[in-house]
């Protein structure tokens, strides 16, 4: 580890600390004052505890994630997207690939059911310690519940307007927090030094062997501990892996301060609720405003960054034609990672409050989290395995596999609060999950329908036309999947309305497996008057599609574009139409002059 670094490598590991480590820095408010609701506050019982939360922290966050899986990358990003395009350069077709697309799109799915409880969680709990301040230590929870979706809401309203402007406050903010946090823990921790000893992994074994299957199920709460630690890994992009990394190193400090803290605290006061908060009071009442502030500020920002997430793995999804396209805004003119989602943004923002209002209190949503984050961390762990053994890294493989069945030993002690309410982050991971097998399966669907005509045999028929010399003068534009199977819009437009133009211009917009980078070709006479343009861009990348056009010297008179009306009594692809329905067609999504569109609908049968 290296302990000094320049002043823009710190500017790096600051902004890491705003972007990325919000969830993981906030669940110390929240996870132990979990915990000893369920486990008696027994010497024994918190050491084995701290234990197993230092262990889980340095295996499923340090090893897992900073280790392993920022090891698998395309060029610099990462996510679980990411390691099926990996997995499927080496397993193309078959059941195995079949597998790996199920096991990314459940991964994707649970990330985003995640993207519900997280926030809410670390809201509630933030505000929940307003009720160690004596002037409000008569709230009622219903009083605390308002003012958590009065946060919400000012949150989810904030975003249209973007970031960029106020996230350069957002690391030094978690900064302070972090340092306060280590600070308050070190304090604490001086009283009791002896809880040191928990760093040695014979006290969680000791733990399992005295409580039996009761200590198995402990687990499911301190797992809290591991809050976000797949943003590591899937916001590799936006930072790059060694900001992170060594931000994990200084953050990983300051957690075990404040939990070795926190534990020394409760064994000094068994009886105290919201641990984290009831430690910074008694070690000074005239802190404890500032550091209530500050955590509020600090759950906020989490909040923040996992939406941030959200709209970064949904837009990941549209372009690379996992989810249907939805509109899409990009906030900042600097950052590409900037980027805003209306239509998620307010679902999530119901979704959020909803939750809030069913759950009501923080350890009662502490019984919904676990299972969606730790599906997650297992679907990685198999995609790791996979990966390493393709690769013939033994050793990495090996050590993969280990922690694969460190994280089904966590999904299944979750599996016990199914009856607790866990069987929401089910029903939220079930939604996108859902969504996206209906939509690629029904795209499947219809480009069978469709029945695209080759470009030979669409060539015959166009050149055919072509030599009657009855061409409108300008240029005509045609958008289409692939040029080589030629729409039936087209076939239909010029073949069958005998609308042909001096210069036919076949577009398509190509989505490369790169992050980032625009390139276009243009192939001048595949037929009489009849020329390709290209375009292939990076999947994360904003196109312009008018600009490129300029860019070639091609100006349209016109330009066609084809739409389907689809025709179904299948309640599964009458789903897919009211799904397709909602979504911006591409000229929307595009943003494309409407002055010059021309749209023409094909009826499909499914």
């Amino acid at each position: 580890m290296k302990i000094f670094y320049s002043k823009e490598d710190w500017k790096e590991i600051v902004k890491a600390m705003g972007l990325v480590f919000g969830d993981i820095g906030t669940s110390p408010i929240y996870t132990l004052s979990v915990v000893v609701l369920f486990v008696k506050p027994t010497e024994d019982n918190i050491i084995g505890v701290l234990s197993l939360i230092i262990w889980t922290l340095v295996i499923l966050v340090g090893i897992e994630y900073t280790v392993l899986a920022m090891r698998l990358d395309d060029q610099g990003e990462g996510g679980t997207i990411i390691l099926k395009k990996i997995i499927g350069k080496k397993i193309r077709k078959g059941r195995a690939a079949m597998l790996v697309t199920l096991l990314a799109y459940a991964g994707v799915s649970l990330l985003l059911g995640d993207g519900v409880i997280t926030p809410a969680i670390s809201i509630l709990s933030a505000v929940e310690g307003l009720a160690l301040i004596p002037a409000f230590n008569a709230i009622q929870q219903t009083h605390i519940i308002i003012i958590s979706i009065v946060i919400t809401i000012v949150l989810f309203f904030f975003q249209p307007k973007g970031t960029d402007n106020v996230s350069v406050i957002f690391g030094p903010v978690m900064l302070v927090w972090f340092v306060a946090l280590a600070v308050s823990g070190a304090v604490s921790l001086a009283e009791n030094p002896w809880v040191l000893k928990a760093a040695n992994p014979w006290y969680f074994i000791k733990f399992f062997a005295d409580n039996g299957f009761a200590g198995f199920f402990i687990l499911s709460e301190v797992i809290l501990c591991a809050t976000g630690a797949e943003a590591l890994y899937a916001d590799m992009g936006h930072l790059g892996k060694k900001p992170i990394v060594r931000a994990w190193h200084i953050i990983f400090i300051a957690l075990l301060l404040t939990y070795f803290g926190q534990a020394a605290f409760i064994l000094k006061h068994p009886g105290s609720k919201n641990v984290l908060f009831s430690m910074v009071q008694g070690e000074s009442s005239l802190l404890y405003i500032p550091f209530l502030v500050l955590a509020v500020l600090a759950t906020i920002i989490a909040s923040q960054a996992l939406i941030s997430g959200v709209f970064s793995v949904i837009y990941q999804g549209i372009t690379t034609r996992v989810f249907p396209r939805i509109k899409v805004d990009f906030t900042s003119s600097r950052l590409k990672s900037q980027i805003y989602i209306g239509a998620i943004n307010w679902i999530l923002m119901a979704a959020v409050i909803f939750i809030l209002l069913i759950f009501k209190k923080s350890e009662n949503l502490a019984a919904a989290y676990g299972l969606a984050v730790t599906g997650t961390m297992s679907i990685t762990g198999i995609m790791m395995i996979i990966i390493y053994f393709l690769r013939r890294d033994i050793i990495s493989c090996a050590a993969a596999f280990i922690i694969f069945l460190v994280n089904i030993t966590f999904l299944v002690a979750n599996f016990s609060k199914l009856s607790h309410g866990g069987y929401w982050s089910i029903i939220l991971a079930s939604i996108p999950f859902f969504i996206i097998i209906i939509w690629r399966r029904g795209q499947k669907q219809l480009f069978k329908k469709l029945m695209p005509v080759d470009l030979d045999m669409f060539l015959q028929s166009y050149s055919q036309i072509h030599r009657k010399g009855r061409t409108i003068s300008g240029t005509g534009l045609f958008f289409v999947g692939n040029y080589r199977s030629i729409s039936p819009y087209i076939v239909h437009c010029i073949i069958s309305g005998n609308i042909i133009y001096e210069n036919n211009v076949l577009i398509t917009v190509n989505i490369t497996d790169e992050p980032v980078g625009i390139r276009t070709a243009y192939t001048p006479d595949i037929g009489p008057g009849l020329h390709v343009f290209e375009i292939f861009a990076g999947y994360k990348e904003e196109v312009d599609i008018t600009a490129e056009i300029a860019k070639a010297g091609i100006n349209p008179k016109v330009i066609f574009y084809g739409t389907e009306e689809i025709n179904t009594k299948n309640i599964f692809w009458k789903i897919y139409a009211f799904i397709k329905k909602l979504t911006p067609s591409f000229v929307q999504f595009y943003r494309l002059p409407t002055s010059k569109l021309h749209g023409i609908i094909t009826r499909v049968e499914m």
